[in-house]
């Protein structure tokens, strides 16, 4: 009997460092979902404030990665088998390349629900591919606005137009004043030349008309089309002109989209008007943004021809799910949500589509108001360059709205673009 205790003291005493080594083990590591997108500087910032709560609540880490090469990265990252977790395209036209090729996950149930119960229709659209749904979006954005400084136009007596002829005659008047009325830059990295796209774009709109603009988007309209003509004719009796840009086509070219605002804040201005989305407000000076609604003016780019009125162009980032596991799953279900929204609409330079989000989270008057704007628009499109297949949408009409601004001739850029069109 002595043996026999002898012997399981001893198979106990062995035993133990194995069940202690085990438990050790089992210890899990902590989960990780990596994100690969286009937000850079302060938009990434307030991006992962906005992921905070999630990581908080769950205990899973959200690891970002932005670049301005993120249209040319992300393509190559997946095609070398190095896809990040979950991507934010800028452009649906991207997704449906991935998608056609098999490289996207599926919404899933659970997330499909969310969608139906959060969105509206359209934007589910947005995110789909040949009936299936792919994408969600989160951060959106409307474009068809103009900023001013405000207390310098109130010095100068200068009112916001209302048509474009309005327009057309401030600019004048500023330049009689001794003022160059725009600030305008297209640096972007890889993405440069998207601010002149969305300047079409919203000019399209204006004199084509919504009906066009999707025949534009689909390719039924070529882009050498007389339509897309004269809309580059009426950007370039603007932009082509050293008087009414600041610094001229130099400065438009070399000058990032972040930066082009800056001549705005300068005592005396040394430009008086800025045409971008409500994100921009994010790259303001630190001073303006605190004090957002004594120190910015803003109003819709105006009609061009009355019978479209005064369209909103906007645009969005859509998160897609490359590589499957329960912790990505569960990000993408919280990016679906209001709740991922309202820490960055609270910071300023954001709007979301979510059905139930509070107006009043935004900062302040001026957000709000864009926010309404852009729920309320009567003719609402989609960034065109975003839609359309991306070696055109992200390719030659990028590229070629920087040919053009460089001294190419229009017709050779659009015949250029429109041989670039997949057939």
């Amino acid at each position: 009997m002595r043996n026999v205790l002898v012997v399981l003291i001893a198979l106990v005493i062995a035993m133990t460092p194995i069940f202690g080594a085990g438990q050790t083990e089992r210890v899990p590591a902590q989960k990780t979902v990596t994100v690969f997108g286009a937000f850079v500087d302060e938009e990434a910032h307030r991006f992962e404030e906005s992921i905070r709560p999630f990581e908080e609540k769950t205990g899973i880490k959200v690891i970002y990665e932005g670049s301005k090469d993120f249209e040319t990265l992300i393509s190559v990252r997946v095609e070398g088998g190095n896809a990040p977790d979950i991507a934010g395209l800028p452009q649906p036209g991207l997704m449906a390349n991935f998608a056609e090729k098999g490289k996207l996950v599926p919404v899933w149930p659970s997330l499909s629900a969310l969608l139906d119960k959060n969105y509206a229709p359209v934007w589910r659209e947005l995110g789909s591919y040949e009936g299936t749904t792919y994408g969600i979006f989160h951060r959106v954005n409307a474009k068809s606005f103009v900023w001013y400084p405000k207390k310098a136009w109130e010095k100068a007596g200068y009112v916001p137009p209302t048509t474009w002829d309005e327009l057309n005659r401030l600019m004048d008047r500023m330049v009689a004043d001794g003022h160059t009325p725009w600030a305008v830059g297209i640096e972007a990295g890889g993405a440069t030349g998207w601010v002149g796209t969305d300047w079409i774009e919203d000019i399209m709109l204006r004199t084509a008309g919504p009906d066009a603009y999707d025949r534009w988007v689909s390719g039924e309209m070529a882009f050498n089309a007389p339509e897309v003509k004269a809309a580059f004719e009426v950007l370039g009796k603007i932009w082509l002109d050293p008087k009414y840009v600041y610094g001229g086509k130099n400065y438009i070219l070399t000058t990032s989209f972040g930066d082009a605002q800056q001549p705005l804040f300068t005592d005396p201005p040394r430009a008086w008007m800025h045409r971008q989305g409500n994100f921009i407000t994010g790259f303001f000076p630190e001073e303006v943004q605190e004090n957002l609604e004594d120190e910015v003016g803003v109003f819709a780019l105006p009609a061009i021809n009355p019978e479209y009125g005064i369209p909103v162009l906007g645009g969005g980032d859509q998160f897609v799910v490359f590589n499957d596991r329960p912790e990505v799953r569960e990000f993408m279900e919280y990016l679906a949500t209001w709740e991922s929204g309202k820490l960055w609409a609270q910071a300023g330079g954001a709007l979301f589509p979510y059905l139930d989000q509070d107006l009043n989270a935004y900062p302040n008057a001026i957000e709000r108001s864009l926010a309404e704007a852009l729920v309320n628009a009567k003719v609402f499109r989609f960034d065109a360059s975003d839609l359309m297949p991306a070696q055109v949408g992200a390719g030659t009409f990028w590229t070629g709205i920087v040919d053009w601004v460089g001294g190419k001739s229009l017709d050779a850029v659009l015949s250029d673009i429109q041989r670039s069109w997949p057939k």
